[in-house]
């Protein structure tokens, strides 16, 4: 398997641990269900010097969910933001 690493830069140009989606602690981020963790791993993937090579990797390897890029996918597809499980309120307007 190949990893963006080896795909864009050699061990020289940048260390593996410079990446945000390489740092242990936030890898759970970029897989989560919860939109607001998922807002976090794209703000992590703001300063990343791989962000356009990401998101075109992952759109053309149709990623099926994550935090790919900086932008959020499903089902391959990207999608502005990820709507959280269970049913909407029936009055989204508290003074309704």
């Amino acid at each position: 398997m190949t990893s963006l690493t080896t795909t864009f830069l050699t061990p020289a140009d940048l260390s593996a641990t410079t990446l945000p989606c390489h740092d242990a602690e936030a890898a759970e981020l970029f897989f989560s269900e919860r939109p607001a963790q998922l807002e976090q791993a794209k703000a992590l993937c703001a300063a990343c010097p791989l962000i356009a090579e990401c998101r075109q990797g992952a759109l053309e390897r149709a990623e099926p969910w994550g935090v790919w890029g900086g932008a959020i996918f499903e089902s391959g597809r990207i999608i502005a933001v990820k709507r959280g499980r269970g049913r909407p309120r029936k009055n989204q307007d508290p003074g309704a």
